[in-house]
């Protein structure tokens, strides 16, 4: 990916997160049968860990949160119950107040063959137009991720490829991630697309 530096941070959570440079982070699938799964988001330069997410099982939704290393509740990826387009909606810290929301990511069609996700920042309303695009590929293992409309591109995923995610589960994505792009909003947003295309695999394989 061609190296692009923004005047100004990208900044969706907090500028803490938006790094001067190049980076390039893992995102490993950590299960846990008792307490449902998880992720460990590291630097992959220097091991470094970023982030820790716990998927939080709940009665009616799905729930999950990203902390930082010590932690601390940075944003909670709730799930929209019985909507037409599936949808998340991401708050601050542990919240679910509207005036915590931050984001939203939906699928951009009800039928569609890959899992495109169109986002929309709590100000904008009216979702006419998405303010960042998720685009993946027909076999889900790279993933784009644009600021809308310009198209420009802030980062990209691949999966990896190993034998803990083909007989285990244990899916292991590499991110790369443009300068002073932030860091907590690009591994929610692939958080949030894991754990679509793990739904509708569960639904696939229990239909």
């Amino acid at each position: 990916m061609a190296e692009m530096v923004f005047g100004n941070p990208l900044v969706v959570i907090s500028p803490e997160y938006c790094a001067p440079h190049h980076l390039q982070i893992s995102i490993k699938k950590k299960l846990h049968f008792l307490a449902g799964n998880g992720y460990e988001v590291k630097d992959a330069a220097s091991s470094r860990i970023l982030f820790k997410v716990e998927n939080i099982p709940t009665f009616f939704n799905s729930k999950v949160v990203v902390f930082d290393p010590a932690g601390n509740s940075i944003i909670t990826l709730r799930r929209k119950a019985f909507t037409w387009r599936t949808r998340w909606k991401v708050y601050r810290g542990e919240s679910k107040e509207e005036k915590d929301f931050i984001f939203s990511a939906r699928t951009s069609s009800a039928f569609q063959f890959t899992t495109n996700l169109d986002v929309f920042l709590a100000g904008n309303t009216s979702e006419q137009v998405c303010d960042y695009k998720m685009k993946t590929s027909f076999a889900q293992s790279t993933c784009d991720i644009y600021v809308k409309p310009s198209s420009t591109l802030i980062a990209q995923m691949q999966k990896k490829v190993t034998a803990g995610s083909i007989f285990l589960g244990k899916d292991n994505f590499m991110v790369t991630l443009q300068p002073n792009v932030d860091q907590a909003f690009i591994v929610a947003l692939i958080v949030i697309l894991q754990e679509i295309v793990d739904s509708r695999r569960r639904n696939q394989s229990s239909g």
